[in-house]
């Protein structure tokens, strides 16, 4: 059931307590476990997992498997019972491979998932108790504390320097300060900052809150709705995959019609050798170790993913990344570190320190004019750094094995820790006892702390610079303590605007002595100002890499991200998703903008501008299915649980498996377990090497079943007995093809695959592009063993057969090496560099040398012995296949 109470954030708060019948002390335990009742519990629902059992059915729905089956029955009707269960063994190996590459992803993902804490602190009678946050109903007063995880959505009672992180819903970079004030109804979700949101957690501070929505009827209970609505499409390779089917499926048919019309009213064959004719031609015709070849392709696909740190959720994705034409890009945690890293620090009579490092690791150098200096002969600067060290509650936890430092406490002020840490001073290094605290007060925005140190007492200031300004009336100097003047105020003031153009995060840090043990809120003045410190989210050392290799690609990167406007594009500019001089050009939008737009200007505005701020999950949706319109193919990438609705819209959603929520995974395709940026394009690479590689196999599967169809056709226009047996036939489609097919599905990428443009998002397997190489091969197939077939007819049908499967198999043979690769000479790329082509070669020509030659095989199989110079003289033939192949190339290439 829906809560009936709408816009809290717009209420009095007197208002909002009449709307739930509620109280300041809160609920009763009775009225509380009737509105449970009513509510419901305070829980997403989870999406079910699909079960064992329908992933493994999930692997039939393919045109391909249904063709195959539809095979195994007919041979099962006409007594062909070899070729029936080859056809099904062939089918679930196919299964088998998707069932556990997909299996062992949802494994992974699995173990990604972190736990969460579910208890909440409310006020039931009159007294605080904790209970399970599934517990928790409209009208509940909850109370939030520092480290908190909030558990519903509520308006604020009561605050003191009440802070919350929002990151993974609104896409803010830092803690947002929370006020009791009323907002206009129209507010955006991120400026509510009277209300607290479900599945966001306390930076710092105390806080009463009445809850005002819990379950589906929250903020992320409105996200997962939003996925709910969102219809689960057919994947762009599940699409190709089923044309492909579609082809072969007329091919074989057509032949099998034609074979029998020519055969039995034109050549006047008896109905039933006409029927196991046509039998043998539509074996022909349907490739059996295509819908294997594929899987494996993927497979491999997915594994060479895993290895980059990408792992893939859906299977057909990997072949889905190489035709994205457009990436759109959270920033937080994606682009950025999701860590704020101090970077700069201005004291006043000397220029910038810049400070090397990055994240939270406690490693650095300070440097002026692009000199390291040495802290410990710099005592104002040693200063600063004691001021960040103890005005400060953050805490590092040190996972010494994976060498990863998690935060616990406010991002703010764990950076000026981590600064402090570079210059050797930590807290709980200097000798002081702390007498007294003041969290971070979003009315005064500073936080103090008073200590007692060698036997007088300081209190240590940090805060918004503008406001330690007003309150500061000395300056310290190398020369030691002095007047602050005007003109030193207006550098200052310079400075701090230059770094907030820069998108940094800009804090101020003094100090004074004073004789009371306990800090006076109200007689913080008199400060010492020492300098400020710039801090920023920032970008990842090889975000700036990757988006050069998208846009070399011909791949377009499109910032989509919840944050402010000039933080979005300061990280557009430092990546290079846009260029850092953009004159007067309107380089990004914000969400209340691109409302004002109608359909032809908001179309018009996703088309030529790449960053967008301050959205909410409702426009990143609408965002990416207008560029689907326009026959973009899009991945998205993201972290939030804002991301979830336009991950699961995109044709590839991509997660991070680290920092991103339980949401965004489940919506997601592929799950980065790095979370970066740059795992993206490294799997965009791979899924153009799978769809690459997914061509040439099919390629090479079908040119044999076209010239196996072919040459049936002939034959029986010409008065022949079938050169072939559909047992024959199966062997060559399976075995000779299915290992080499399955070696080629290994090849890895050739020369610059990141440097062409994507592929079209409707481009089929089978294309025009192909067609001059198939009518090359299918010629010399087909001439060669029919000539081969007519030579041989005098020592018997069964030798002529086994001379017709030996060019056959050679030809194919020779063929997969042109395949590696159809625009590149495969003597230069290697003949032989891949060695599990030469691997399955090796074991072809040993199976079909066993298949002729072994008398118990032979005779199963209808073969009789060649002598050796035939053979060879088969083998020389077979060539001709390679040869032409190469002179096409080097003819193609001189165009």
């Amino acid at each position: 059931m829906k809560n009936y109470l709408k816009y809290p954030h717009s209420l009095s708060l007197e208002s909002v307590i009449d709307e739930l019948r509620t109280t300041t002390k809160g609920l009763s335990n009775k009225d509380a476990q009737e509105r449970l009742r009513t509510y419901g519990p305070n829980e997403i629902p989870e999406a079910k997992s699909i079960s064992l059992f329908l992933l493994i059915l999930k692997q039939f729905k393919s045109w391909l498997v249904i063709i195959l089956i539809i095979a195994a029955i007919i041979s099962w009707l006409v007594g062909h019972m070899l070729d029936t269960w080859v056809i099904i063994v062939v089918v679930f190996i196919n299964a088998g491979i998707g069932f556990l590459m997909e299996y062992r992803a949802e494994k992974a993902i699995a173990s990604l998932k972190r736990m969460i804490v579910k208890t909440a602190k409310v006020l039931r009678d009159g007294e605080l108790v904790v209970i399970t946050s599934a517990g928790l109903v409209p009208g509940d007063v909850i109370v939030l504390e520092e480290g908190d995880n909030i558990p519903a959505d509520g308006r604020i009672i009561q605050s003191k320097n009440f802070r919350s992180i929002e990151a993974s819903l609104t896409g803010e970079s830092f803690p947002v300060s929370k006020k009791e004030e009323i907002y206009p109804i129209k507010t955006p979700l991120a400026d509510q900052k009277n209300m607290v949101w479900k599945g966001t957690f306390v930076a710092g501070g105390y806080a009463k809150v009445i809850v005002t929505g819990t379950g589906t009827n929250t903020a992320i209970g409105d996200i997962s709705e939003t996925l709910a609505k969102i219809e689960v499409k057919r994947t762009n390779f599940m699409k190709k995959t089923d044309v492909l089917a579609k082809q072969m499926s007329v091919i074989a048919i057509v032949s099998a019609v034609l074979i029998f019309l020519i055969g039995y009213f034109y050549r006047q064959f008896a109905l039933e050798e006409m029927l196991l004719v046509s039998i043998a031609a539509l074996v022909a015709a349907v490739p059996e170790g295509l819908p294997a070849v594929i899987s494996i392709v993927l497979a491999i696909g997915a594994k060479r993913m895993a290895k980059r740190n990408a792992i893939v959720r859906e299977f057909t994705a990997t072949e889905t990344l190489g035709a994205v034409t457009a990436i759109l890009t959270d920033k937080t945690g994606t682009l950025t570190q999701n860590s704020l890293t101090v970077r700069k620090v201005f004291i006043p009579g000397t220029s910038d320190y810049t400070v090397t490092g990055i994240g939270w690791f406690p490693a650095g150098n300070f440097m002026q004019q692009k000199v390291i200096i040495d802290v410990d002969k710099n005592s104002t600067l040693q200063k600063l750094l004691k001021i960040a060290a103890v005005s400060n509650n953050s805490e590092f936890q040190h996972d010494k094995e994976a060498n990863t430092y998690d935060l616990i406490g406010d991002p703010t002020e764990g950076a000026l820790s981590v600064l402090a840490r570079k210059g050797g001073i930590r807290s709980e290094d200097i000798q002081h006892y702390k007498l007294d605290d003041l969290p971070f007060d979003s009315t005064k925005k500073l936080r103090a702390t008073l200590i007692e140190e060698d036997k007088h007492q300081e209190l240590y200031v940090t805060g918004a610079p503008e406001k330690l300004l007003e309150r500061s009336i000395f300056l310290l100097t190398a020369q030691g303590e002095s007047k602050l003047q005007e003109k030193e105020k207006e550098r200052i003031q310079k400075k701090i605007s230059e770094w907030s153009n820069q998108a940094m995060r800009v804090i101020a840090l003094a100090y004074k002595r004073q004789d009371t043990g306990v800090i006076n809120e109200d007689a913080i003045d008199d400060l010492v100002f020492v300098g400020i410190a710039g801090m920023i989210d920032l970008p990842r050392l090889d975000s700036k890499e990757a988006v050069l290799k998208c846009q070399q690609a011909g791949i377009r990167v499109i910032m989509v991200t919840g944050d402010h406007v000039n933080t979005a594009v300061a990280i557009a500019k430092k990546t290079g998703i846009i260029e850092d001089k953009t004159g007067n050009d309107v380089v990004a939008l914000t969400e209340q903008q691109l409302l004002m737009l109608d359909k032809d200007e908001f179309d018009k505005a996703i088309i030529n501008i790449s960053v967008f701020a301050r959205l909410t999950p409702k426009m990143k949706l609408k965002i990416a299915k207008r560029l689907q319109v326009m026959e973009h193919l899009i991945a998205m990438t993201g972290d939030g649980v804002n991301d979830a609705p336009a991950l699961k819209q995109a044709d590839v959603g991509i997660s991070m498996g680290i920092m991103g929520t339980d949401v965004a995974r489940d919506s997601s395709d592929v799950v980065l377990a790095d979370d970066n940026f740059a795992t993206v394009v490294n799997a965009v690479e791979e899924g153009r090497i799978v769809f690459a590689n997914s061509r040439q196999a099919s390629f090479f599967l079908v040119t044999t079943n076209i010239a196996e169809s072919v040459t049936l056709l002939v034959s029986i226009l010409l008065g022949l007995p079938l050169p072939l047996t559909a047992t024959q036939i199966l062997w060559l489609n399976l075995v000779t093809d299915g290992v080499t097919g399955m070696a080629l599905a290994t090849e890895p990428g050739h020369g610059e695959i990141m440097k062409t443009r994507p592929l079209v998002k409707n481009e089929n397997i089978l294309n025009k592009e192909v067609i001059p190489f198939l009518i090359i091969n299918v010629v010399l197939m087909v001439g060669f063993s029919l000539a081969a077939f007519y030579y041989y007819m005098s020592d018997g049908l069964e030798k002529a057969r086994t001379a017709v499967f030996i060019i056959m198999a050679f030809t194919q043979l020779f063929n997969v090496y042109n395949l590696r690769n159809i625009h590149k000479s495969v003597f230069e790329i290697g003949l032989f560099s891949n060695r599990y082509i030469n691997l399955a070669v090796g074991i072809s020509v040993l199976l079909l040398i066993l298949v002729t030659e072994v008398p118990v095989l032979a005779i199963l199989f209808n073969f009789r012995s060649i002598y050796i110079i035939d053979l060879i003289l088969l083998f020389g033939l077979s060539s001709f296949v390679l040869w032409a192949g190469e002179l096409y190339k080097l003819l193609n290439k001189i165009k």
